[in-house]
């Protein structure tokens, strides 16, 4: 359900779309409109020849932050209560029903790195994993920790995700299997979208993000976890993750997140200089995960709330997760997704994966109709939903979502 309210001057994200001819080109979400940004720069009312005819929005990510910026207060100027009757008449030829357009992927995805970022969530699956013993590694609170994933798997919302295959071994077993994953689950993240790359090299400093981020996106990095168990160590995560990723439609830019930036948490030891930033960049962030099953679906009735969440307590920020993952001299480029890791909180229902809502099928959650679920069957449709709310500010994310098919 698309709330107007979500996406007013001072959201403005964009999107790639198609209508009925089947063309893809860039829009902006506006109210409960899609504003066709190709329509207005043919009309001579926006002057940025990325967005003319594109397909993606990797073109118009590479013009950095002056372009973004200068777009921005155009659209703002134009959607807002434009004089001319000449721009008022393009921008309502240029404005579309939600509901007569299609989504895709916002921008060609070129890497794709996910990150580990909540303290939380890595101390609840340490306490899972090595029951007993630390649940943080002695690395955690020094350095961001990721892994490369897979860019050619990275889906829209709404397309549905097969159940992956896999060697999976038993604990109780001699030797692996080939098989279905039996504990498919779902990671609640976020992710950021880079904008102008750097020269190999050339390392980025944690103080840039302006000039290198674009925006978030709603993210959930889908894991089969007992695929994961058998193949983790000692390279980390392969099959596990590489099968799907869903991000939703719409970046949701950091000019339009500026007046939600809080303070980070506090982090102890002191993170080393190159991952130091003078400024905060926490964002308080809303997000919702949410379950409806093939019964519930059937049945008419709405999907449940699993889990809330706030981005705001992730222990790295963009800013260090920049600045680390080109350290050593790697480059990134326009496009290239970037994600959290999975967003827990430290109370009960904040939690971000099935995984630590159930502690590993243990504990098996109990839906409305009476239904149990310890991990995802097929035709359970997972959704996460995402808004900024503060000092009467509100921005939306609209949702991510994906239904399992065997």
């Amino acid at each position: 359900m698309i709330d107007p309210e979500d996406y007013g001057l001072d959201n403005l994200p964009y999107g790639i779309f198609s209508d009925a001819s089947g063309r893809k080109r860039p829009a902006v979400a506006f109210a409960d409109r899609v504003i066709d940004l190709d329509a207005l720069v043919g009309a001579n009312l926006l002057d940025e020849e990325s967005l003319r005819g594109a397909e993606t929005l990797n073109a118009f990510l590479a013009r950095g932050r002056s372009a973004w910026t200068a777009v921005r207060a155009r659209l703002q100027q134009l959607l807002g209560a434009p004089a001319d009757v000449r721009e008022r008449s393009a921008v309502t030829a240029a404005a579309l029903a939600r509901d007569r357009v299609s989504m895709h992927l916002p921008v060609a995805v070129g890497d794709y790195v996910d990150f580990y970022s909540s303290l939380e969530h890595a101390t609840n699956l340490g306490r899972i994993l090595r029951p007993g013993g630390e649940p943080l590694l002695p690395n955690y609170r020094h350095i961001p920790i990721g892994y490369h994933g897979r860019a050619g798997t990275v889906v829209p919302s709404g397309t549905p995700i097969a159940r992956p295959s896999g060697q999976i071994k038993a604990p109780d077993a001699a030797a692996p299997h080939f098989g279905p994953s039996a504990l498919l689950d779902v990671e609640l993240e976020m992710g950021w979208v880079a904008g102008p790359g750097n020269r190999a090299g050339e390392p980025i400093a944690a103080d840039d993000v302006r000039a290198h981020v674009f925006g978030y996106v709603l993210l959930n990095d889908w894991s089969a976890r007992d695929i994961q168990a058998w193949e983790y160590q000692p390279l980390g995560p392969f099959l596990s993750k590489s099968f799907a990723t869903s991000i939703s439609p719409w970046i949701v830019t950091l000019d339009a997140l500026e007046p939600f930036r809080v303070a980070e948490p506090a982090r102890d030891p002191e993170p080393l200089p190159y991952l130091r930033a003078r400024e905060s960049w926490a964002y308080d962030v809303e997000l919702e995960l949410l379950l409806q099953t093939a019964r519930m679906r059937e049945g008419g009735r709405p999907a449940q709330t699993l889990a809330r969440t706030n981005l705001r307590g992730n222990y790295w920020t963009v800013a260090q997760q920049l600045a680390h993952v080109t350290a050593n001299g790697a480059t990134i480029r326009p496009g290239d997704l970037f994600g959290t890791g999975t967003i827990s909180g430290d109370r009960p229902g904040s939690m971000g994966s099935l995984i630590e809502l159930t502690w590993r099928g243990r504990d098996a959650l109990t839906l409305p109709d009476g239904e149990t679920r310890t991990f995802l069957e097929d035709g359970d449709t997972v959704t996460i939903c995402g808004r900024a709310r503060r000092n009467g500010a509100r921005i939306g994310f609209g949702e991510v979502t994906g239904t399992i098919r065997g």
